[in-house]
């Protein structure tokens, strides 16, 4: 029996604002449980819906200090269990009291030395002795860099391993290291450039890929990306330094989660059989919810995303007016920078029949956009993995990338001569080149249709379950222990 311990900010279905969370909530349900024990701790935030809050159990609670800060922080464990896996939330209402999961850069900083020393201290209490522990993402930074100082010569953790995996390298956990030390208590000589230090500021994430046994990202092209000065984020050169250790494995997505065949949240539930007349009721609904003119020939095409510069939408702004055409109808979804939040708002009021701005997230519609569009568009700027393309797929819908990260990765870009591919692609961040690829895809759907539904059911078919990348990380977990 493997003991695999994950820790992050977030996962599903208790909090989530990004696809960290699911895969924290999804990949270990994957694992052979005669094989593997894994559990997941997380932050016990105020804002977990109270349908799971009001049933977690209480374990234990004890005192723990903070550096030179503190010297008695309260430290509570609550559990539960959820297909068949242990969930423990760290509890302290100071730090995980309010409506967000996250707030100003300075408190995040604070509260997440708070949770990662809290992890360390919490599992003797458990008495779950993991072989590797898995950190995600900047919150988790400092779980490798205690376990190899504060904790090193403590037995219970002598031969546990970590493993770290990127979801997003923008985001690194950075203040200055007077604050850092005082709050962490770590010993100076890890904030010394070849450890923590960073442009003469501590950083958490780059602790955890400095002390980190094995580093992994969320995509092949990626994992190669932020190797590289435009993709790296100012570390490359640890990363290219540490490129025996790491490696990208692909994000799936839960086929219970998102399929077309069950799903409740949609107008019409279909499969590969039935596609073609199910997405045309799909898009119907669609339409009619959204307040467009129902026509079922309108090329329908929708953004499904955070409103960020990351997503690609300046390309988006530079192209909107050739996009909404007279063929076509844009379907915006997501809430973000304000900047683009209003753009969209601006053109659903200016061209009322070809724009809808939904300038919201929930969950239930976003299902029924995907059913309902004919493409999805993901000009990201980079994009570690992306779900939104995985998801569109699952639900015959043909995703337009930009070839980056994951979407490279994921998205074989249609080929007319020998009738492959699933989805469209450009190479350049370039808002000429999105146009093209649109209008490409737009000839294809009106002028091929029969290439277009073969394109379709392709997609459907291909497999993006949890189940693949399970099984790399398996493999990982046994490289790892030696095993």
């Amino acid at each position: 029996m493997k003991n695999i311990l994950f820790v992050a900010s977030e996962c599903v279905p208790f909090i989530k604002t990004g696809g960290l969370a699911d895969v924290v909530g999804t990949l270990p349900k994957i694992f052979d449980k005669n094989e593997y024990d894994c559990r997941v701790i997380i932050p016990n935030y105020r804002c977990i819906p109270d349908k799971y809050r009001d049933n977690f159990k209480y374990v234990h609670h004890f005192y723990m200090d903070m550096g030179e800060r503190f010297n008695s922080v309260h430290v509570g464990i609550m559990e539960y269990e959820l297909d068949g896996i242990k969930f423990y939330f760290v509890d302290n209402l100071f730090y995980f009291g309010g409506d967000k999961p996250y707030a100003d850069t300075r408190y995040d900083i604070e509260k997440f030395i708070y949770f990662s020393k809290a992890v360390m201290a919490i599992l003797p209490v458990i008495n779950f002795r993991p072989d590797i522990i898995h950190c995600h993402d900047w919150q988790a930074g400092l779980v490798p860099v205690y376990l190899h100082t504060l904790y090193r010569d403590n037995p219970f953790y002598q031969g546990v391993k970590t493993i770290f995996t990127i979801h997003n390298l923008r985001f690194q956990g950075i203040w200055d290291i007077k604050t850092i030390r005082s709050l962490s208590g770590l010993p100076e000589w890890v904030f010394t450039p070849d450890k923590l230090e960073y442009k003469k500021d501590a950083n958490m994430l780059k602790g955890g890929l400095v002390y980190a046994d094995y580093i992994t990202t969320v995509s092949d092209t990626y994992a190669g990306e932020i190797q590289t000065e435009y993709f790296g984020e100012g570390l490359n050169g640890l990363l290219s330094a540490r490129n025996q250790s790491l490696c990208g494995i692909v994000n799936g997505i839960d086929y219970e989660a998102y399929n077309p065949e069950t799903d409740t949240n949609i107008t019409k539930q279909y499969g590969t059989k039935n596609c073609k007349k199910s997405k045309a009721a799909n898009k119907k609904a669609l339409q009619q919810e959204i307040g467009l003119p129902v026509d079922e020939s309108k090329f329908v095409v929708s953004i499904i995303s955070r409103l960020t510069d990351q997503k690609g939408l300046d390309l988006v702004r530079y192209a909107l007016d050739r996009i909404c055409d007279e063929f076509t109808q844009f379907v915006v979804l997501g809430t973000g920078d304000p900047q683009y939040e209003n753009l969209f708002r601006e053109y659903a009021w200016r061209m009322p029949g070809r724009l809808s701005a939904n300038i919201l997230f929930n969950e239930g519609f976003a299902h029924r956009v995907y059913a309902g569009s004919d493409a999805v568009l993901v000009p990201s700027q980079f994009e570690p993995c992306g779900l939104t393309q995985l998801i569109a797929l699952r639900y015959g819908t043909v995703p337009i990338v930009r070839e980056t990260g994951g979407l490279k990765d994921t998205v074989q870009p249609y080929n007319e001569f020998d009738g492959t591919g699933i989805g469209f692609s450009f190479a350049n961040y370039n808002g000429d080149e999105l146009l093209n690829t649109i209008n490409y895809a737009k000839h294809i759907y009106f002028d091929c249709r029969k290439e277009w539904d073969q394109m379709v059911l392709r997609g459907m078919k291909t497999d993006y379950s949890w189940a693949n990348s399970a099984k790399k990380y398996q493999d990982l977990y046994c490289r790892v222990l030696g095993w």
